[in-house]
């Protein structure tokens, strides 16, 4: 797996060539009407490029991303991409967009990566470790949500017993601070968050996040204290202790 991470460095840079230094891209709306989900040429171009750079490699990988379909359905390793994490951060002129990588085997993410190129900061996570820019970071020791900074991308995402819920988190945690999507989770990984709170997040935007978080010492999980990450309500969180008392406030079945 060590073999990996020259390739995954590789990868970081390939999608930088497309989204570093680009003007501020026009958005389309692939939501429809009465909703809005932002999506641009960034995105899509920067896909393109992160397949194409697999499939030079690992042509006999499956890959699965945002923008594109699913190719090689039955190969038992499986690429998962999210070009631009953060979309809205981007077309916004703010710098905390980043870009998502996963290795999945047998189903599991087992190495990924979270770059953030506007910041200069490559976060890849592998069994054991994970590196930010070559040098291994940690969590921190924090063990009680009383004393947690606390990190979700929108407490508006949240509807009904969800937002109930999170509001419970929010109110016993020590601070709480919003708007940062996958770098939040890198920040954790590094030691300056303890925990992160988020519901409805897809595979390609949780895939990378598993390896990052739980190869600098972390717990990542869902709602019930599980790893049911398909249900896409996710719990990291830098202590088992802090995890447990998150999940015992969320007490509340994912939608």
């Amino acid at each position: 797996m060590v073999d990996l991470l020259p390739f995954l460095q590789q990868l970081s840079q390939v999608a930088r060539a497309v989204t570093l230094h680009a003007p501020v891209p026009t958005a389309d709306n692939k939501a429809g009407q009465g909703a809005y989900d932002p999506v641009t040429e960034l995105d899509r171009g920067a896909e393109r490029a992160l397949r194409a750079a697999i499939e030079a490699v690992f042509p006999g990988d499956g890959i699965e991303g945002e923008e594109y379909d699913l190719v090689r359905a039955g190969s038992p390793r499986r690429w998962l991409l999210d070009p631009i994490d953060g979309t809205r951060a981007l077309i916004c002129g703010l710098p905390s967009w980043t870009t998502l990588v996963a290795l999945v085997e047998a189903g599991e993410p087992v190495a990924g990566f979270i770059d953030a190129p506007a910041l200069d900061e490559l976060m890849i996570g592998l069994p054991g470790e994970t590196r930010l820019n070559g040098e291994v970071v940690k969590v921190s020791d924090c063990s009680a949500l009383g004393e947690a900074r606390l990190s979700s991308t929108d407490p508006y995402l949240f509807a009904g017993a969800e937002a109930e819920a999170f509001e419970r988190v929010r109110k016993a945690a020590r601070l709480a601070r919003f708007g940062y999507d996958a770098l939040a989770y890198a920040r954790l990984a590094a030691g300056h968050l303890d925990l992160v709170v988020e519901s409805g997040l897809k595979r390609h935007d949780w895939a990378a996040l598993v390896p990052v978080v739980r190869g600098a010492g972390g717990v990542i999980g869902d709602w019930r204290g599980g790893t049911d990450f398909d249900s896409g309500a996710i719990v990291a969180a830098a202590t088992p202790e802090l995890f447990e008392q998150t999940v015992r406030l969320l007490a509340v079945a994912p939608r």
